[in-house]
Order: structure tokens, then sequence, then C-alpha cells
């Protein structure tokens, strides 16, 4: 088990306790445990058991509680009240804002014990008699599991992409069928409900060899429909070799664009997808950008995309001078080492103080550490920034002369999301056109199948980064992936500059750069119109540039 598995299981097993009205005071050290567990760069799997009752916020109940999942990959008190959890309300735990202590409410006094009937209690406006249950609470509540409610068996593209190319090696290696990845996954996808495949043969036959071990049979016709072990859901259409590259075409493409594309051409029955194009003098058009009508589609750079080879610096990180896991030498030496020009640190600002953010005097401690490393790293770079907190009145967080201590400034915000877009609109634009904003960080604030993000109108937002010379993020990791494909097109259009940024809170967050880059190559994008992608003295003169907006 890793760290990030061991907290969690912490973490369940505390919401558990306080969720059943048990032992308050060890849910609350299981809950501390589980923070302090997520951020250690060493894996406990390889310590020495002793120096693990020696760890910062691990007792020894605790420690035995983390010998027991090393060596079962389980929790027996942990699986105890799980089993003693109906089904509803496990599901209800994952509803945005409804925690533990609350959920009791609802199950024990309200005596709801589903998320459907949640919602039809918020919707009859029955939450608000309860104590801690305000209107303000109701709303928010009933908007969150609306959201779960139509997220529910969808799933991330990070989470599936590995386990999607492992399953078509076993076909296609071990199986050795004629295979084909479709559908969401092969589009790449922010959101996947199926891993979904081509394949050769006819359906009973293929069925019928599958490993049961990790296949689960739910439904066989023209297609499989299977449950993995993992529980990931899978799809495979069956087709004979002569009808393979219609198949998949005619299922890797959105409606939109299959039915856009069968009302203008032919689809021809042919074993390569390629003959279809061809057929039509049509380029070959790349499953990522199936998405809209085939002009549209058309319209898009079809080669020179954006290659992860093609970023050159890591823009947007954090360390431990605020919620960061690892230390500032460590993440640049991390960068350094894996073949990078340069870091852009940007940790939390003051206003954050849930995230330890850096007050002036830990600022001016940061930026002499910065300039002491760049001495022995040359000819890497460290530049100094901050990922500055949007206020909710559109004010950024430090004095003019703090901010002018900084090389680039990524304004975000983290703090009252719940905002009409009238109040969205006005904080952002605001924060746009101050002089000292570089980049605007994760734009929306959604979080992918967690949270939808405050309402704006993004042209206008990126009209405003046009005219205001700010860079809009891409934030790539894979829970954000904000700004959305969809709106790159016309801020390329109106020659706003993306940075596609990994917001890593340790080493290893540097690598979801990798999902940036899969979502920007659906909309073209292009190395050149990528700030991450500039060389360490194209950076250096756009940091000159953008200083010339500064009083």
């Amino acid at each position: 088990m890793k760290n990030s598995d061991i907290a969690d299981e912490l973490s369940s097993l505390s919401k558990m306790l306080d969720l059943h009205n048990q032992d308050a005071e060890l849910a609350k050290s299981l809950s501390n445990a589980a923070f302090q567990i997520d951020r250690y760069t060493s894996e406990m799997s390889t310590m020495p058991r002793n120096n693990i009752y020696k760890l910062r916020g691990i007792t020894n109940a605790i420690a035995d509680f983390i010998f027991e999942l090393l060596d079962t990959n389980t929790l027996n008190i942990l699986q105890h009240w799980l089993q003693n959890t109906p089904d509803g309300i496990l599901q209800m735990m994952q509803i945005k804002g409804l925690g533990p202590k609350k959920l009791r409410i609802v199950w024990k006094e309200m005596n709801i014990e589903n998320p459907s009937e949640l919602l039809y209690a918020c919707n009859e406006n029955r939450l608000i008699a309860y104590k801690g249950f305000g209107e303000k609470l109701q709303q928010s509540i009933l908007d969150a599991t609306e959201f779960y409610l139509n997220s529910n068996g969808k799933y991330m593209y990070a989470k599936v992409k590995y386990f999607s190319d492992q399953l078509l090696l076993y076909f296609t290696q071990l199986k050795k069928w004629q295979v084909s990845l479709t559908g969401d996954i092969r589009r790449q996808s922010n959101i996947i409900e199926f891993v979904e495949y081509v394949i050769v043969g006819k359906a009973e036959s293929i069925a019928s060899n599958l490993d049961a071990q990790y296949f689960t049979e739910i439904n066989i016709e023209d297609k499989i429909i299977l449950c993995t072990s993992h529980g990931i859901p899978i799809k495979l259409y069956c087709c004979e070799a002569n009808e393979f590259g219609t198949l998949v075409f005619t299922t890797t493409g959105s409606s939109d664009f299959v039915n856009d594309f069968q009302n203008q051409y032919s689809i021809s029955t042919c074993s390569d997808e390629a003959e279809i194009f061809t057929s039509q003098q049509l380029p070959f058009i790349s499953p990522v950008i199936r998405e809209y009508t085939v002009a549209n589609t058309l319209a898009l750079p079809q080669n020179n995309w954006i290659q992860f080879a093609d970023i050159k610096g890591i823009i947007h990180n954090h360390s431990t001078y605020s919620d960061g896991a690892n230390t500032l030498q460590e993440m640049a030496l991390a960068c350094k080492n894996s073949g990078y020009a340069y870091l852009v640190i940007s940790d939390h600002s003051q206003y954050a103080a849930y995230a330890n953010g850096l007050r002036p005097e830990r600022i001016a401690e940061q930026h002499k550490e910065i300039e002491e490393l760049n001495k022995t790293l040359t000819p890497f770079k460290i530049f100094k920034s901050i990922e500055c907190d949007i206020l909710p009145d559109g004010n950024l967080d430090y004095t003019s002369e703090i901010l002018n201590s900084f090389d680039v400034i990524v304004a975000s915000v983290h703090s009252v999301l719940n905002m009409t877009e009238e109040k969205a609109m006005a904080r952002l634009l605001k924060a746009i056109e101050n002089p000292y904003t570089n980049i605007l960080g994760h734009p929306t604030g959604r979080l992918l199948l967690g949270r939808a993000g405050y309402p704006l109108d993004m042209k206008k937002i990126i009209d405003a980064c046009a005219a205001n010379n700010v860079v809009l993020e891409l934030n790539a990791n894979p829970r954000r992936l904000d700004l959305d494909w969809q709106w790159l097109p016309y801020a390329v259009e109106k020659n706003v500059l993306i940075s596609i940024n990994p917001d890593a809170h340790k080493v290893e967050g540097i690598a979801d750069n990798e999902y940036g880059v899969y979502a920007a190559q659906k909309a073209g994008l292009l190395a050149s119109q990528n700030l991450s992608s500039f060389t360490l003295q194209q950076f250096e003169q756009f940091i000159i540039h953008q200083h010339t907006k500064r009083p």
C-alpha cells in the first residue's frame, strides 16, 4: 500500500466512527494522521516499523492499523463499520458538504437513506426544520446531491487510461484478438462512463474466452457489457473483420460528429478506418478531435499538436513553504533531473491560512533560499512566484510592494466559491485587470466529478485576458483540467496564451502535466501557444514584458 492508500483508509475509518457516533477522540486522531501520512515523502511500506511509531500524529493504536493495512491491504474495523452501513448512506458520504456528523442526523433523525431521498427532502424544504440545517446549507446540499447523481458511475480519464491501455495489451497480446480502443477513451475525454473497444469475433465466443476471475459478464447482444474486478465498466463491440474499420469509426466520434459526417459523406464498409477518409478525399481526422461538426473539426490544426516533450518548464507548483509535501530544493531537483529548464514555485498566499499561506516574512525567507539555490543549480532556474488568492472583492492578497517582489503571479479563487455569475464575473474581471496578474489560475474552480465550478461568461473572461495580456491556465491536475479544452480554440483566436501547469503539491504531481497535454490536444493546441513550452530564455523575456504592465 502507498501512503495515499493508507491515508484514504484511515480517513474512511475516521468518518465511519463519526457517522456511527463512536470514539470521537480516535476519529479525530485518525483524521489528523491521514492528513500527515498523505504528506510524507517516504513510503511507509519501506520504513522500519519501529520508525513508524515515531512519526508525527501516529499513536500506538494508529500504528497498529497501519501495520494491518501493510500486511493485509485491509482494515477489519473499517470493514465492520462499512458492513453495518446501508449502501445509500455510503453513497451520501460522497456528497460534498455533507460531513459524517450532519449525515448522521440525516440518517438517524430524518430517516433518509439514499441520495434520491435526500434530493426529494431538500426540494420539500424538510432539512431546515432540523438544528444546524439552515436554508443556505439546504440549498448547498441540494446542489451537491444533484451534481453527485449526475456524475455517479463516471470516471476521470486519468483514473482509467492506464487500465484501458493494459486491457488493450491483454486483448491483443494474450488473446491475439484484433482490437481497437474506441469511444470516449479514444477521444481522450475528461470524463469516461465506459472503457470501450471494437473487437473482431462473435460475442458469445469472445465472452466465453474471458477470464472469469477478472470479468463479470453482464449482457451479451451485438456487444458485451462487462464489469472488471476494479469496478470499471467495459463495453466490447463485436464485428466481422471486414467491418472493423467502419465500427471503429462510428463508435469513436461523438454523436454530433458521426451524424454530421453521415449527412455529408458516405461511410463505406471497410476493415481499415482510414479508408473512410481517403474514399471521400478527406485528410485523416484524429480521433481526439472528433467532437463537433466535420467543418469545425477540420478547422483545427490536424498535426503538430503539443506533445508532452514540448513542456520546457514546470509552472505553478507548491512546496513545504505552504501545503506541499516536498521542499523547494526537492521540487527543483526533480524538475532539473527530469530535463526541465526551470521551475516556477507558486506557494499559497496569506489569505489561504488553511494551506499555510505565506506571510511577508516567510516570502522573504523563501526568496532568499531561491537565490541561493539558483547559484548552485544553474543553468536551471527557479522563479519567484505566488498563487495569490483573488479575494472576495476581486483584489489580490498582498500590497503592491510585496507583489513587486515576485517574478510571476498566478491569481486564483479558493474561497467563497458559491457565487452568482454576476459576483463571479465582477470578482474575476477585477483580478484580470489588476496589472500584477500574469496568469489566471484554474479559472472556473471546478473539480471534475466533485464540484461544478462557479458560473462564468467565459467569452468575456477570455476577452478580458486578451485585453490585459493575462495568460489562462489549463490546470493539468486530472481532477481539474481547468480551463476546459472546449474554450481553448476561442482563447487562441483571441491570441491569449495558455499555460499547461501541474499545480503539483509533491514531486509526483509534476507528471500530471501529461493530462493537461491530452486535454490541450483535443483543441489542437500548438506548443507555440503554450507558455510552459517556452524555453528558459523565452520565459525570461515573457516576464520582462509582463512587468511592463506594473505601475
